[in-house]
């Protein structure tokens, strides 16, 4: 036995009951005459904004959109009379492009109370297409990362400081020298000068050449001793150890 008109009508009071409950000031019955639908039945309108929790109404354009409804004589076993007005910031052509899809859904859903669902299913739109992340691009994994810049920190480099630390570097340069060179000719003392007869008495003058041969040998001892290539850069390699150095400071 199909339902009587008492029994669409029970349903339908029901429908806006829970709408009302759950809606409170959102939900409001208006004029027939203001609605934009060709009835004279009870009409209602419901406002709908994106639902992003975050949304920021001073940074972002606000946009609101209403959903006008009202019953026909046979809902739900007939879809609602539907409607969708812009209140701020919708294109036409996309309220266009709402109302065809909720006229869709209406009818997958007939034989059940489906404002809720069409309300549902216009605030995921409405969110897609104008909420706070819409538009926003994915990252192109392709795109090659842009080099770091590394920026050096340390003290500006002058003449006055450069000069400084070449002087102190000279002064190391001569203290590793001294370091590697024999002991004996750092603490031997100078000879005194022996006159003509003093240097034959004392027989030096026969031992001579055994002398001799062994001051050579002390000399090509001295001149095979090797320095770090690090104590004979030259002016050019003394800056880049410097500003090495420059650097290393800053960075403890």
């Amino acid at each position: 036995m199909p339902p009587v008109m008492a029994d669409y009508e029970q349903e339908q009071e029901m429908e806006l009951e829970a709408l009302q409950a759950i809606l409170m000031d959102d939900i409001k019955e208006i004029d027939p005459s203001e609605s934009g639908i060709d009835t004279n039945s009870r009409c209602f309108e419901i406002l709908l904004s994106p639902q992003d929790d975050d949304f920021d109404e001073a940074a972002h354009v606000p946009v609101q959109m209403a959903l006008v409804f009202a019953h026909t004589e046979k809902y739900p076993d007939e879809p609602p009379l539907v409607n969708i007005k812009s209140v701020r910031g919708i294109k036409p052509d996309d309220l266009t492009s709402l109302k065809e899809k909720l006229d869709q859904e209406a009818t997958e859903n007939l034989g059940m109370a489906m404002i809720y669902t069409l309300l549902d299913s216009a605030k995921e739109w409405l969110t897609e297409k104008y909420g706070q992340n819409a538009g926003d691009e994915e990252p192109d994994e392709t795109e090659e990362p842009a080099e770091e810049v590394i920026i050096p920190h340390g003290e500006a480099v002058t003449v006055e400081s450069f000069m400084a630390w070449r002087e102190r570097f000279e002064a190391e340069l001569a203290l590793q020298r001294a370091k590697l060179m024999p002991e004996s000719a750092l603490t031997a003392p100078k000879e005194k000068k022996l006159s003509g007869r003093q240097y034959f008495e004392s027989g030096r003058h026969i031992t001579k050449g055994a002398g001799t041969v062994a001051e050579e040998d002390e000399e090509e001892e001295e001149e095979d001793i090797e320095f770090d290539d690090d104590f004979e850069d030259d002016e050019e390699d003394m800056l880049e150890h410097f500003l090495a150095e420059q650097t290393g400071k800053s960075s403890a």
